[in-house]
């Protein structure tokens, strides 16, 4: 048994994806699934600001579809949204605040459901999750998962769709936001029914040092069969990403925007 380490690689099949918009763009992706059998369930990763750092490859998303396809079974579908730039290369056009990342949003779903992966889950982080209320709420998907939900570029018409909709809808929200914190959270949200705001105590905007928590709160929701917490540790052949590469660029996001 070896220690599942941060920048630890578990076994599955990865393949470089191309996502293409509606509106013509290039988008750089990946698609992780598990390496001998069929996925029980399906995330679809929208990451935070890219205007600050965020990325298909910010820590959550990296070890996500670094572990959940061996441990969970489960199928990680990441990308880079317009303009965003990682180790994995550059996705065609410029951020557009959350205005054209629409055409994103849809083809990232688009992409799952053709590729025929069930039980597809969006998770959102950070400005993920303004795309995720704004655009997120299409019919092939299971349900929404958010992580430090900021609501900047959402709004109440965006929740309200949200609960007309009904999918169901989990809110992960750190004690020490920089942004929204558990209390405001529950009020804020309570325009979603069926929308469960949990308040995670001691952490972060960034959840540095709670990827592992986040992976167990998401792998309870997409395949409920798999017991959590996850393994420390691993019988079975281990590769590593290359840590400093990655050098986490996910800072604060909209860290120009003071708190209430």
């Amino acid at each position: 048994m070896s220690l599942i380490r941060a920048n630890s690689i578990l076994p599955a099949r990865r393949e470089a994806i191309e996502l293409h918009t509606a509106d013509g763009l290039r988008l750089i992706g990946e698609l992780s699934l598990p390496l001998e059998r069929d996925p029980v369930g399906t995330i679809v990763c929208f990451h935070p600001l890219p205007t600050h750092g965020g990325m298909m490859d910010s820590h959550i998303y990296r070890k996500a579809a670094w572990r959940l396809p061996e441990l969970a079974g489960m199928a990680v579908l990441r990308f880079n949204t317009r303009g965003t730039e990682s180790v994995q290369g550059k996705s065609e056009g410029a951020f557009d605040g959350g205005v054209g990342e629409r055409f994103d949003v849809a083809a990232a779903i688009e992409y799952a459901e053709f590729a025929d992966l069930s039980n597809i889950w969006v998770v959102g982080w950070s400005f993920g999750t303004d795309l995720v209320l704004k655009y997120g709420a299409e019919p092939g998907i299971t349900g929404a998962i958010l992580l430090s939900p900021p609501l900047r570029f959402s709004t109440d018409e965006d929740l309200a769709r949200w609960a007309e909709f009904g999918r169901p809808m989990t809110v992960l929200v750190p004690e020490f936001d920089d942004y929204l914190r558990p209390a405001e959270a529950r009020d804020r949200f309570a325009a979603v029914p069926q929308a469960s705001v949990t308040g995670v105590d001691g952490a972060k905007h960034l959840w540095v040092g709670y990827a592992e928590r986040i992976l167990d709160e998401i792998v309870q929701l997409v395949s409920p069969e798999t017991a959590v917490p996850l393994p420390e540790e691993f019988d079975g052949p281990m590769t590593s990403g290359d840590a400093s590469a990655y050098a986490d660029r996910t800072v604060a996001a909209f860290s120009d925007v003071p708190r209430s």
